[in-house]
């Protein structure tokens, strides 16, 4: 809650210094701003979601925690179709549907675990352990940098799509971008699952069972790949329909786009489960390096050199070539460090 406080005083002081960055002016400066002024009150909610996924699963709860955020997001499609197309609110109501669903996600498990409850957890008086908090933030530095370096590449690719095609390029890259976390949160979801099994297995020292599971995973993480894939080249011109199916020229060029990023979802659930699993293994700085370099140095490389010599496709192939290249990284560290964990 502290941190949260904080992080949403600090964005409310540096959003309209931020937006100028980007040359943003007239009614889309607007629109910004609004949806700004409504949407970073909330980050205190939407830390609290974020952080009870965790102890849902450490709980042994890992169905309500499931059933926390399916509510959170019915709530938001629900209120998005009442607040923008039965009230007309416009931008304003789409950001007021997400703020009314990261308090629902905060704030249902808070008071789960306020109270005695059927778990394993619930809350209750302690000391300050500086130490363990010290060694938590540490050991999730890589979380840390995944979260901080898709907010500072995405907003490296709405420059490069500003500068390249205009605003209908950020349309274009919005949409994919959404469609995109909802294809890669199968293997999210996978690896945020495994990570309590992986350190519980590490800490007991049972190596043959980590090694059952790193090659059960790995299986696991291709076949989804390959499915995740097909789906997508298939289905990228209906998804681009769905969102802007009133604007045929911007439809068509959103799922040409799409159907070149989908390539990366062949590599893209090696990546993370690698970051995932290391941070299982308490090995916080292997997982930062891996994400470092995913999500922020391959990624901000290749949007800013790709388009040099292929346009607005070196916008679309940047993300397979940083899969790609953290994929010989992960790899590289899951074979080097096999001695050391013994999995």
């Amino acid at each position: 809650l502290i941190f949260g406080i904080l992080a949403a005083f600090l964005g409310l002081i540096i959003i309209k210094p931020l937006v100028g960055l980007f040359a943003v002016e007239g009614e889309l400066l607007s629109e910004c701003m609004t949806y700004a002024y409504i949407l970073l009150p909330a980050i205190p909610a939407l830390m609290l979601q974020v952080m009870f996924q965790s102890f849902t699963v450490t709980a042994e709860r890992p169905k309500f925690g499931l059933a926390i955020t399916v509510f959170a997001g019915v709530t938001n499609f629900i209120l998005d179709a009442l607040f923008i197309l039965v009230w007309h609110w416009g931008l304003s109501g789409a950001a007021w549907a997400t703020v009314m669903s990261q308090i629902i996600g905060g704030i249902v498990p808070l008071l789960y675990f306020a109270f005695p409850n059927k778990s394993l957890l619930h809350l209750g008086k302690t000391k300050f352990y500086a130490r363990s908090l010290v060694k938590s933030c540490t050991n999730g530095a890589s979380e840390f940098m995944s979260s901080i370096s898709v907010s500072l590449v995405e907003m490296l690719y709405n420059y490069q799509m500003l500068r390249l095609i205009g605003e209908k390029g950020v349309v274009a890259y919005g949409i994919i971008s959404y469609v995109n976390f909802i294809f890669l949160a199968a293997f999210l979801g996978y690896s945020v699952g495994c990570n309590p099994i992986v350190g519980y297995h590490y800490g007991a020292g049972n190596k043959n069972e980590l090694h059952n599971l790193l090659h059960k995973s790995l299986k696991f993480v291709s076949v989804a790949a390959v499915i995740l894939t097909i789906i997508a080249e298939f289905s990228a011109h209906a998804i681009a329909s769905i969102f802007i199916g009133y604007n045929e020229a911007l439809t068509n060029e959103t799922a040409y786009g799409f159907r070149i990023y989908a390539i990366s979802f062949l590599f893209a659930g090696f990546n993370i489960y690698a970051t995932a699993f290391f941070t299982a293994l308490n090995n916080g700085l292997i997982s930062a390096i891996i994400a470092f370099c995913r999500t922020l140095l391959f990624t901000s490389l290749c949007i800013i050199i790709l388009p040099i010599f292929f346009g607005i496709n070196g916008i679309w192939t940047a993300v397979i070539i940083t899969e790609i290249l953290t994929l010989i990284i992960s790899f590289g560290f899951i074979i080097k460090l096999r001695p050391q964990y013994g999995y």
